[in-house]
């Protein structure tokens, strides 16, 4: 049976290597739609392949980012959207909660659903340790992504950064996952992290702004961000609080250079506080 009262969004760029996996996993649907900017590969071709629509996004360095644009202008045909990177998908257990959801959402007052992620992480599924957790089920009038002032921030340009939409109706959660099928080699994960630690150290040196975003994060993204020494606290808190050492090797890995995350912000934080005292100085 297809799921027709919810819609699938999935954002990519040059996304050719895995896209096709995602596809696959989202036949239940019978509206998908992805949002592409621009790809040089062979994304828009392999979406083409696998029955969804494509619509085009070339950002103008305002908002609405890429998130809220597509919520906006994607056309789906449903209100409710299932919005996804291009290497996530629902679990085969979440396409079944979904369509027994499916036919009740129209009856029922929510603006979204939180979704916890299954992450891969050095080639394995990781099902302890940190678990992030995403607002993925939306509601397209009833949730939206905030507008923060973070165009002139580097790191993370044309989408939405970490924090979720907000919604003032109640916000659900669903009890299976969506799975992160990461299978770029390792060196893109810290490259990526690279950019966002450069984001994530701009809005620690305005007090204002990272508290406006830290408001819009998960209950336990707003711990993460107000906990001292967060290198070493997370590192136990994911490795040994939440068992991430049940993943084996790669539950380390992983739980390590989300640490060295933290730390590297840290670190780009208070390089930033000696450019502007310096610059602050009187000469």
């Amino acid at each position: 049976m297809t799921i027709t009262e919810i819609s699938v969004i999935v954002l990519t760029k040059n996304e050719e290597a895995g896209l096709a996996n995602t596809l696959r996993r989202l036949s239940d649907f019978d509206d998908l739609i992805v949002v592409d900017s621009g790809s040089s590969d062979r994304t828009v071709e392999i979406a083409k392949a696998h029955g969804a629509r494509v619509v085009d996004f070339s950002w103008d360095g305002r908002y609405p980012k890429k998130k809220q644009w597509s919520l906006e202008h994607a056309k789906p045909r449903n209100p409710w959207v299932l919005l996804l990177d291009a290497d996530e998908y629902p679990s085969p257990a979440l396409v079944a909660e979904l369509h027994r959801l499916a036919p009740k959402l129209s009856g029922l007052p929510n603006g979204a659903f939180d979704i916890q992620l299954l992450y891969r992480f050095a080639g394995k599924l990781l099902r302890h340790g940190h678990v992030v957790t995403k607002r993925s089920l939306l509601h397209t009038s009833r949730a939206r992504f905030p507008e923060i002032d973070d165009l002139s921030a580097p790191g993370i340009r044309e989408v939405e950064g970490h924090y979720q939409p907000d919604s003032a109706s109640p916000i659900g959660r669903l009890s299976q996952r969506i799975v992160h099928d990461d299978r770029d080699p390792v060196n893109s994960w810290f490259s990526r992290h690279n950019r966002y630690s450069d984001w994530e150290a701009h809005l620690r040196l305005n007090d204002a702004l990272r508290s406006q975003v830290a408001s819009k994060r998960t209950k336990k993204g707003r711990v993460f961000d107000a906990v001292p020494f967060k290198p070493v606290l997370f590192f136990v808190y994911a490795y040994i609080a939440r068992a991430g050492f049940l993943d084996g090797r790669a539950g380390f890995d992983y739980a390590a250079a989300l640490s060295m995350y933290y730390w590297q912000i840290g670190v780009k934080y208070r390089e930033l506080q000696r450019d502007q005292k310096e610059h602050d100085a009187p000469r």
